[in-house]
């Protein structure tokens, strides 16, 4: 497990608002995937659809996500906090599509989920090549649409990441200077890592790209 250092210095409120936020739905709408809900089966069709994009530019996410408690937080930059909290949940539930498991899970940092990409004492060139250059983008949705590349390959191997915490490092990421912090607590997390037996790095028997995986109740 990893946690975030001093990296993300802001004021702790702004970022419990995000993270508390982006936990608590979704768990919520995990639950109600796992279970098959028709609500949450459709929340996620959604959102699934501003996955890597512009999440602004897409008018069909407004009024999914109840955002009330960042309007409530008067240190909060609204509009950093709104890209965050849609860019995280979008990734999530193109990462959650299809899987038995719950695909967020509180803990498992950005850096570390890449590195369990990799056989144990080796790096994969190619995931060590887009996990780069999603450090390197230059603006939020460059970031968005690299990082739909990684997700799909978390998905394709059944590895989890932690969104909320995700959501914070997106929100810092747009702070000045705030993209450089987070680049090296992914960095730090990417090092850190060393394998365990828990460690899934297989591909669950799926050989075809993780984008084509679909279940029926995700035809939507």
């Amino acid at each position: 497990m990893t946690t975030v250092p001093d990296a993300l210095a802001v004021p702790s409120a702004e970022l419990d608002t995000v993270r508390g936020l982006v936990g608590r739905e979704i768990a919520r709408l995990q639950r109600g995937y796992l279970a098959d809900r028709s609500d949450a089966v459709a929340a996620l069709a959604r959102l699934r659809r501003g996955a890597g994009r512009d999440v602004a530019a897409i008018p069909d996410l407004w009024g999914l996500i109840d955002l009330e408690p960042l309007y409530a937080d008067a240190w909060l930059r609204k509009d950093a906090a709104e890209n965050a909290v849609y860019t995280s949940m979008t990734l999530w539930s193109l990462h959650q599509q299809s899987r038995g498991s719950g695909m967020h899970r509180p803990g498992v940092e950005l850096g570390a989920a890449v590195r369990r990409l990799m056989p144990a004492g080796e790096i994969d060139e190619p995931v060590r090549k887009r996990f780069v250059r999603a450090g390197t983008s230059a603006d939020l949705t460059v970031l968005a649409s690299r990082l739909r590349e990684i997700v799909l390959l978390l998905r394709r191997e059944d590895i989890a990441l932690d969104y909320a915490l995700l959501a914070d490092q997106l929100y810092h990421w747009q702070r000045p200077g705030g993209s450089d912090r987070v680049r090296r607590v992914w960095g730090r997390a990417f090092h850190a890592h060393r394998s365990t037996p828990d460690d899934n790095t297989g591909n669950d028997g799926d050989d075809s790209s993780a984008d084509t995986t679909t279940d029926p109740k995700d035809a939507s």
